[in-house]
C-alpha cells in the first residue's frame, strides 16, 4: 500500500455504489490511502469483490448493504458506522442509475421516480443521515458524484440531467450550510466514463474517461489542505472520444 503515503490513515471513508465502476474504483483508491473503505450497495456479492480487491492489495474494508431511496436503510448504514467505528471522515455520494434513452414525454412516471429518487432523494438521505456525525467530529468531506449531464443539455436522458443539475444546485447549497462546521462539500461532474454497466457504443472507449480518473480527483479533494477546498471540478478526457 503505497498510494499517497497512506494520507487517509485512520480515516473512515463510506462510499455508496461501490460494487462496481466509479463507485469500486473510488473505494480501492481510499483503502490504498490506508482508510477504511465501508463499500455500500445493494448486492453483496459485488460489494464483497470489491472488499477484497481492497484487502488483497493490504487495505481495510468493510461492506454493508444499502439501498440510498430508503430512508431507513441509509439511517441503518449511518448507525452501524457509529456503533463500529465512532466516526466517518469521508463520504463519497456515487450510487446513481442512468436515464431510459426517451423523450420526456414519453418517459413513464415511474423511470422518473426511479431516477430521481436514486440520484437524488438518494443523496439527501445519505447526508441527511452521516452530516451530524461529522459536525459532532467538526470536521469532514463530503463528495457527490455528477456528471457532465448536470452541465449541459442531454436530449432523451432528461430526468438522469435533472437529477445531476439538481444535485449540483444541493451539493452548492449543502457547502454553505456545512462550511462552518469545517466540513468541505464538493461535487464532481465528468464526462463519460467507460464502466462495464455504461457502454458508449459511439465512443472509442480508448480515449473515454476511467473510473480511476474519478477516483484520482476524489483523492485530490480529501487530501487539500485544510484552509480551502474545490466546490466544484469538472472533469474531462484529454481527446474526444
Amino acid at each position: 500500500m503505497s498510494d499517497a503515503n497512506q494520507l487517509l490513515a485512520g480515516q473512515v471513508a463510506v462510499i455508496t455504489g461501490a460494487g462496481s465502476g466509479i463507485g469500486a474504483a473510488i473505494a480501492r483508491k481510499m483503502g490504498r490511502m490506508g482508510a477504511v473503505a465501508v463499500v455500500c450497495g445493494r448486492t453483496r456479492d459485488t460489494l464483497q469483490s470489491t472488499a477484497t480487491a481492497i484487502s488483497q492489495a493490504g487495505g481495510q474494508a468493510e461492506v454493508i448493504e444499502c439501498d440510498v431511496t430508503d430512508l431507513a436503510s441509509v439511517e441503518s448504514l449511518a448507525k452501524r458506522v457509529d456503533r463500529r467505528f465512532g466516526r466517518v471522515d469521508i463520504l463519497v455520494n456515487n450510487a446513481g442509475i442512468g436515464g431510459s434513452g426517451s423523450p420526456l414525454h414519453q418517459l413513464s412516471p415511474e423511470t422518473w421516480d426511479q431516477v430521481l429518487n436514486t440520484n437524488l432523494r438518494g443523496v439527501y438521505y445519505c447526508i441527511r443521515s452521516f452530516a451530524p456525525l461529522m459536525i459532532r467530529a467538526n470536521r469532514g468531506h463530503i463528495v457527490n458524484i455528477s456528471s457532465l449531464a448536470g452541465k449541459n443539455p442531454l436530449p432523451n436522458g432528461a430526468a438522469y440531467s435533472a437529477s445531476k443539475w439538481g444535485l449540483n444546485g444541493l451539493s452548492y447549497s449543502v457547502a454553505e450550510e456545512l462550511r462552518v462546521h469545517s466540513i468541505r462539500v464538493s461535487v464532481i461532474c465528468p464526462g463519460s466514463v467507460q464502466t462495464e454497466f455504461s457502454p458508449h457504443s459511439a465512443k472509442n472507449s480508448a480515449k473515454m474517461l476511467q473510473p480511476d480518473d474519478v477516483a484520482h480527483v476524489v483523492a485530490m479533494l480529501v487530501t487539500q489542505a485544510p484552509q480551502s477546498f474545490a466546490s466544484e471540478i469538472l472533469l474531462r478526457p484529454t481527446l474526444k472520444p
